[in-house]
């Protein structure tokens, strides 16, 4: 039965449209199949789903949307909260936590429990939390929920157990932070105010006890009503009445007087000994006009008011600019005395908080810095230099400078880059910070064991380039460049090219990077490539440019350029496309045809004279594609470079090209069909998408500006689709591409605006037009008749795009004896087309022998858009891509050692001599992976990775010392499958699709690690290796440290005796329950904390994993135990009193006779 179902296994797996195995419907992964193979592979695998966990390790970059901001004075550490519900927990360098509230409520205000090693939360679904520090991954202890109300403000005396909460009615509770449960003490908005008072007061907009006497509370109400409530007595103290909003007060030190903020840009001093009226009323922005009237200001949003020991009080706000200057950027104001600065922010003002050096409130603050949190920015000024220096960031903020656009990722990169990198990117670096150490210096962090060096690069929406040290969990940029150098400055109205994409001409869609060889290469939006080369010595270059006509026509009869001396071009076929040398055919951005369509242009001009260039990465050649008959071209979809070869190739949804970069030649410029040769597989007929053309005449009636905004339109989205910056469009887009009725949609339109480029034909968008339909036809029925209904009736429409390339040792064709260079083409449609090369292997003969590529190579098939190629040995090890060795082109000539290419080949036959010859290639599409046998071609295992879903992004890597196939698919399911077999080993639902940035940055990189673009600002690294899920808490950095709270200073017999006792203040006998009782139920509801479950919710089986849970149980029964205990106790002191009672009783009614009853 079993050699039965081998059989029928292999006449499934013979056919290439055929559905392999038996997927289940709904689920994320289907089943591997096995084929008869002509020969045995014996490939031990040691990877099992032990191996694999997943979770997140770290977050980087500035926290997205954020609203609040605390800070400890002892520990000094910083908390910043989020829209999303998000905290961030920053200390030294190294000490970077990223918690999250389940809820997703956004954070309104945070309150450490300063030296307690614990945080307060204050969320807009009107609930607080308490979070412990003392872990090193932050978990939620206790969460009271109010019902009834809303909070607004909150207050947590220093030293004290008992936080205080305003809420939107007006009135003030008081909670327990130990067990998180309410007072029965409650301060009622009627109550504080006087009861003739006809208005409501407003919200509580603040809260803080007296630094004279702890046991007064000021209630500040939005409407201007403030009040001073005696706590002890239940009574107000005085009450203030002012006519304008209040948005924040501050105390002076000493208990006597205290600071407003107003809505009218006001600051208004108030004076205990008389409260009628504002000892003081400044406008410090509000000049006075002409007509003896104040300017109109801006509210004051926070003041602060600190002193000084040896010199005049620090008055620090935001806010209160005048509104007649427009265009004035959000301004922080620092008041010392006289002086009056003003610091001009690139972003609003969220937040801000002055240092101290004491943590007492009723002692001179000698304010040392300001934290001041920006949109989209983190500065800290330091107060202490009369010039008010920001001091050097030292966490990676500013990821977000320019919109990132794409990433990569690379783990256990060469060891020497990373200082390289560094010592060029040092000599850029901004100066004129203070000079004083970074003061957000609290927790400890230790560099682990398991380091190794890497590296994360991100593309932007302005061209530039970042190289990230991503080692040890940390992110310290290295090195940054600008791609838009390049190119000259495309003037105002220089035509059309360049208003396409006026808002980012130079975003980056794709990197490629040998950090072996030190070569990069980008893709850019305009549908241009730049390669690199990296030099320590600075040079003057001339930049090299090459343009490619990459568009489909065949009307017009394209023959190769006449210094093209490739064999495989002596008969290209009539509608190929065709390659320009910037040297052989120049032309000028305002070039048009007759009929002044723009055609044979590139969209940007590089320069053309000697640029000089600093150490680091020099750009050595250009290649732009080209206008064709007023269209622009297509956006690249794919992109290889291979330094050993010495070749580049691009391809997009019209064809493409190989590009040999030492010579500086196009050696193959191909549409997509025209590779195929005689093997296309979907047998098509000739494409002519603009066979019958109207006249001139005709064309210009119908109106240019339509043909041009089209165009125009198409760029445009894609431009947005990468630097789009908010969620709610995209997701919004999303929504409307989901249909009940077709499941594809949604696909296609991820699928466009993952790639950033349209892949549909040119005539779908200009149906005036008439065109010969023949060809769509004979495609739909092809595809019909080979590959499943739901991806035909996505690809009947589009244009077959070129997906992914690889170069690499390999098979060219089935006959073959010896490897040679060879190219992978994975297309759109599911096909991969195998290119052989003939490389000279001499130097001199490299340098001016071409470059030969047989197009009629192997052809392959598989379902869906072809992700990824990977080759391995025999033995089931990775073959690494051959390689050159780096060596400095700008460094001074030895005469002794010429200097000679230097190439490192990893051939497939050499690494195992005992299984012969051949190796096994992995190639995976959207929907599944096969892995081949060559030169045999035959396919030894197939899995059905998803039939409900698609892959958005594989990867070969190796973990555990062994390699495996790892997906990232759009239902957010990221999984794991064993190489060569094709064996599930992990699946995880982790992440829900919600927005195509995740789509469009995700990338696996090797060691078991993998990261994510989680919000326009923030990078979030995960792993799926079980071991450094296991090594994540020695890795992490500690947050609370051990330190002793810094003594209160000694105020004096007099100052105590006159100036009120604030340490004889009971708050447990006033709020405690025996004193206040117990408060309404149904006010609030006290929730148990998680503990620390969150990182169980993504955890695989295994070891740890059911440790963790054991542990989750212990403490869960240890909760349970305590609660028993306090039932216990509770049921004491009832007996006890019980007991009491009985005995008076019985000693009432002890003498007297029973008539007497």
């Amino acid at each position: 039965m079993k050699k039965f179902r081998k059989v029928l296994d292999g006449l499934t797996t013979s056919s290439p449209g055929a559905t392999v195995g038996s997927p289940s419907c709904g689920s994320a992964a289907g089943t591997p199949t096995t084929a008869p193979t002509p020969k045995e592979i014996d490939v031990q695998e040691t990877l099992v789903s032990e191996n694999f966990q997943l979770c997140k390790t770290v977050r980087h970059g500035f926290p997205y949307q954020p609203t609040a901001l605390a800070f400890d004075p002892v520990q000094k550490i910083l908390a910043i909260g989020s829209r999303s519900g998000g905290v961030r927990i920053l200390g030294r360098p190294g000490v970077d936590c990223y918690c999250q509230h389940e809820s997703g409520a956004a954070v309104l205000q945070l309150q450490f429990l300063i030296n307690e090693g614990a945080l307060v939360s204050a969320c807009a679904d009107d609930t607080l939390h308490l979070w412990n520090l003392r872990q090193r991954r932050p978990a939620i202890l206790h969460s009271l929920k109010f019902n009834r109300e809303r909070i607004t403000f909150c207050h947590l005396p220093f030293q004290s157990k008992w936080l205080y909460v305003g809420t939107e009615r007006g009135n003030t509770h008081i909670v327990n932070i130990e067990s998180f449960i309410l007072s029965g003490y409650v301060i009622m908005w009627n109550k504080a105010i006087e009861l003739s008072t006809k208005t409501h007061p407003g919200p509580v907009v603040h809260l803080s006890d007296s630094p004279k006497d702890e046991g007064k509370l000021l209630i500040g109400f939005e409407s201007g009503t403030i009040v001073q409530w005696d706590l002890r007595g239940k009574k107000a103290d005085f009450r203030i009445y002012y006519d304008e909003a209040i948005h924040s007060v501050s105390w002076h030190h000493e208990g006597k007087q205290f600071m407003c903020s107003h809505s009218d840009g006001s600051l208004t001093l108030w004076n205990l000994r008389n409260t009628t009226k504002p000892f003081q009323v400044t406008f410090p922005h509000g000049k006075i006009q002409k007509d003896a009237r104040k300017e109109s200001c801006k509210p004051i949003l926070k003041v602060e008011y600190k002193t000084c020991r040896n010199s005049e009080p620090f008055v620090i706000f935001s806010g209160g600019l005048s509104y007649d200057k427009a265009g004035r950027r959000p301004a922080l104001t620092i008041m010392h005395g006289k002086a009056i600065t003003v610091l001009e922010m690139d972003y609003p003002i969220v937040e801000f908080m002055v240092l101290c050096e004491t943590p007492y409130n009723n002692e001179v603050q000698e304010p040392y810095a300001v934290v001041v949190l920006l949109e989209k920015d983190l500065i800290v000024v330091d107060l202490t230099q009369s010039n008010y220096p920001v001091f050097e960031n030292p966490y990676p903020m500013d990821i977000h400078e320019s919109p990132v656009t794409c990433t990569a990722y690379f783990a256990d990169c060469p060891p020497d880059i990373i200082p390289i990198l560094y010592s060029i990117g040092a000599k850029h670096k901004k100066t004129g910070y203070s000079q004083k150490e970074w003061p957000i210096s609290g927790g400890t962090w230790t560099l682990g064991s398991h380091t190794y060096p890497e590296i994360i690069i991100t593309g932007h929406a302005d061209g530039s380039i970042k190289f990230w040290d991503a080692s040890a969990i940390t992110l310290q940029m290295l090195y940054k460049m600008k791609t838009s150098k390049v190119f000259e400055k495309p003037k105002p109205g220089e035509g059309r090219a360049t208003e396409l994409v006026e808002e980012d001409p130079f975003a980056i869609q794709m990197v490629s990077w040998c950090p072996q060889s030190r070569i990069f290469c980008v893709v850019g939006i305009s549908a241009h490539i730049i390669l690199y080369r990296f030099s320590k010595y600075d040079a003057n270059t001339q930049i090299v440019s090459l343009e490619v006509r990459l568009q489909c026509d065949s009307e017009d009869v394209i023959s190769p350029s006449e210094n093209e001396n490739n064999p495989s071009f002596s008969e290209p076929g009539s509608h190929s496309p065709q390659p320009h040398h910037h040297h052989q055919h120049p032309a000028s951005p305002g070039s048009r045809t007759p009929e002044g369509i723009k055609d044979s242009i590139p969209c940007l001009k590089v320069k053309d004279r000697a640029v000089r260039v600093p150490p680091g990465y020099q750009s050595e050649l250009v290649i732009q594609l080209l206008w064709v008959d007023g269209e622009p071209p297509q956006q690249i979809t794919s992109l290889d470079i291979n330094s050993a070869y010495g070749l580049l190739a691009f391809g997009n949804c019209n064809g493409l090209a190989v590009v040999d970069y030492l010579q500086k030649t196009v050696i193959l410029c191909m549409s997509t069909l025209d590779l195929y040769g005689s093997t296309d597989p979907y047998q098509r007929l000739t494409r002519s998408p603009r066979r019958n053309r109207q006249s001139t005449s005709e064309f210009c009636m119908r109106g240019l500006s339509n043909f041009y905004s089209d165009s125009k339109k198409r760029i445009r989205t894609s431009y947005q689709s990468l630097t789009e910056l908010t969620d709610n469009q995209q997701s919004i887009d999303m929504e409307r591409s989901k249909s009940p009725t077709s499941g594809h949609a949604s696909r296609r339109a991820m699928l466009q605006q993952l790639h950033g480029v349209t892949m549909y034909s040119h005539d779908e968008h200009h149906s005036t037009t008439s065109y010969c339909w023949s060809d769509r036809e004979s495609r739909e029925n092809s595809f019909t008749r080979s590959r499943s209904s739901s991806v035909s009736s996505i690809d009947r429409d589009t244009k077959e795009a070129v997906t992914t390339l690889q170069f690499g040792e390999s098979y060219g064709r089935k006959n073959d004896v010896l490897p040679t260079p060879c190219l992978w083409v994975g297309t759109s449609l599911g096909v991969v087309l195998l290119i052989p090369m003939s490389i000279p292997t001499d130097q001199e003969e490299r340098m001016e022998e071409p470059v030969t590529m047989g197009v009629s190579g192997a052809v392959l098939m598989l379902k869906g858009s072809v992700l990824r190629f990977s080759f391995l040995d025999c033995m089931g090890a990775l073959i690494q891509t051959p390689y050159e060795v780096w060596r400095d082109h700008n460094a001074p000539e030895d005469p002794d050692r010429p200097r000679r290419r230097k190439l490192v080949h990893f051939s497939p036959s050499s690494s195992q001599d005992a299984c012969g010859d051949g190796h096994l290639a992995v190639v995976c599409s959207e929907r599944q992976a096969k892995v081949f046998l060559m030169p045999s071609q035959s396919c030894l295992f197939v899995h059905n990775i998803t039939e409900s879903s698609f892959v958005l992004r594989a990867d070969v890597v190796s973990v555990c010392n062994s390699v495996c196939l790892a997906c990232f698919c759009a239902n957010g399911h990221v999984m794991t499958l064993s190489l060569p077999s094709l064996r599930p080993l992990m699946d995880v639902n982790y992440l829900p699709l919600t927005d195509m940035r995740i789509a469009r940055t995700f990338y696996f990189t090797n060691g078991g690690q993998a990261l994510y673009l989680s919000s326009p600002t923030e990078i979030q690294r995960i792993t799926y290796s079980q071991e450094m899920c296991d090594n994540l808490q020695e890795m992490l950095g500690e947050l609370f440290t051990p330190i002793e709270t810094p003594e209160a200073q000694n105020r004096g017999f007099l100052k105590g005796f006159f100036g009120g006792n604030a340490h004889t203040f009971d708050r447990e006998e006033l709020f405690g329950e025996a004193a206040a009782g117990k408060a309404s139920r149904s006010l609030a509801q006290h929730i148990p904390g998680q503990g620390g479950v969150e990182g169980m919710k993504v955890a695989a089986s295994g070891a740890v994993g059911e440790l963790a849970r054991a542990r989750i149980a212990l403490d869960e029964r240890g909760q349970r135990l305590g609660e028993l205990e306090e039932r216990t106790a509770l049921m004491m002191t009832s007996a006890e009193v019980f007991s009491k009672h009985a005995h008076e009783l019985m000693l009432k009614c002890k003498d007297k006779k029973w008539y007497q009853f």
